[in-house]
């Protein structure tokens, strides 16, 4: 059953439903979602409730820390991350934020683990951006029995690392619409990219497709009316930097 693994959606619903559309034409039967469902963007109220439907139909949903900030606000606009936190709050019912509450931070399914940032410590929102934090998030995942493959997001960017027969983790960068082998004799994790906040300098949303048949894993991206989803932040009245970006990917 090939999985979709979709992450950063960040209240996007433009850049969410053009990757879910694509991943039904690339054959996907499941669907992932990893974590910062809102956050940034104008839509949260869509997104969760896609999520929620998604979710009643079988998908599988963690958690991410803007998930979190939109269900406890911080006192005070700490950084550039939490301006939006209050207001994505506020457009939220309560049964929405108990939705976004109880997701878990780490879900296994089969040989996967999924986690939206890294599995040493997933409640400290640590990046998994170089090997060495690579090779944290693996030597934690150990404590997971027969998990060979950990999925996450949270770094905004597609990449892959893997242990090779010498136990040495190595780092390479996928090319979207080439499938990568993903053999169960090796430990892998890969960064999925973000769906509503690309941050590579290409606009394109950002997704990637498991096939456990294959044992394949095929980074793609997505072609969205970002110019649409950049006038609805602006309409909301949310800080036009968010808007700004979405055309820039950055």
């Amino acid at each position: 059953m090939r999985l979709a693994l979709l992450s950063d959606i960040h209240a996007n619903s433009q850049a969410f439903e053009a990757c879910l559309e694509h991943a039904r034409e690339q054959g996907a039967q499941q669907f992932a979602l990893l974590g910062d469902l809102v956050g940034y963007g104008a839509d949260p109220v869509a997104v969760v409730e896609r999520v929620q439907s998604l979710v009643a139909d079988g998908a599988l949903a963690i958690k991410g820390n803007h998930d979190e900030m939109a269900v406890t606000p911080p006192e005070a606009c700490a950084n550039l991350g939490s301006s939006t936190a209050a207001w994505t709050h506020a457009q939220l019912s309560e049964s929405q934020r108990a939705f976004l509450d109880q997701l878990p931070l780490t879900l296994q399914h089969e040989t996967l683990l999924l986690v939206h940032a890294s599995v040493d410590g997933p409640e400290l929102w640590r990046r998994v951006h170089d090997e060495r934090a690579a090779n944290a998030s693996l030597n934690a995942a150990a404590a997971y029995l027969a998990v060979r493959h950990v999925f996450g997001g949270h770094v905004h960017e597609q990449s892959m690392y893997y242990r090779g027969g010498t136990s040495r983790l190595m780092k390479f960068k996928p090319t979207p619409g080439v499938a990568v082998p993903v053999p169960k004799h090796r430990h892998w994790l890969a960064t999925v990219g973000s769906v509503g906040q690309p941050r590579d300098g290409n606009p394109q949303a950002m997704y990637a497709l498991f096939d456990p048949e294959q044992m394949q894993l095929t980074f793609h991206r997505v072609a969205y009316d970002h110019a649409a989803a950049a006038a609805a932040i602006r309409r909301a009245g949310l800080p036009v930097y968010f808007a700004d970006r979405l055309a820039r990917g950055r």
